[in-house]
C-alpha cells in the first residue's frame, strides 16, 4: 500500500510540475491606483491556492476549538460520574 501511495504522489508531482513548466509565461496582475506586477502564471495559481487553503483553515479553526472545549467538558463530567 505504501508503494502505491508513493507512485500516486510521484505521478501527481510530475503532472503539477509539467503544468508549472507549461504555464511559466508572465502575466500582469493589476491592482488599484494603476499598480501592476508581473509574475509567472504558475506562481499566481500557487498563491491563489495557498490563500484559499489559509481561509479554509481559519474557517474550520473556530469549530475545532469549540468541539475540543465541549469534549473536555464531557470528559470531566464522565470522570465526575465515575467518581460517584
Amino acid at each position: 500500500m505504501k508503494i502505491l501511495s508513493w507512485i500516486v504522489r510521484v505521478f501527481v508531482f510530475i503532472i503539477l510540475f509539467g503544468l508549472a513548466i507549461k504555464n511559466s509565461t508572465l502575466v500582469d496582475l493589476r491592482f488599484f491606483f494603476d499598480q501592476t506586477w508581473q509574475m509567472p502564471l504558475s506562481l499566481v495559481i500557487l498563491i491563489a491556492f495557498g490563500v484559499g487553503v489559509a481561509f479554509g483553515l481559519t474557517a474550520v479553526l473556530a469549530t475545532l476549538v469549540r468541539q475540543r472545549r465541549e469534549l473536555g467538558k464531557l470528559r470531566r463530567l464522565h470522570e465526575a460520574g465515575k467518581a460517584l
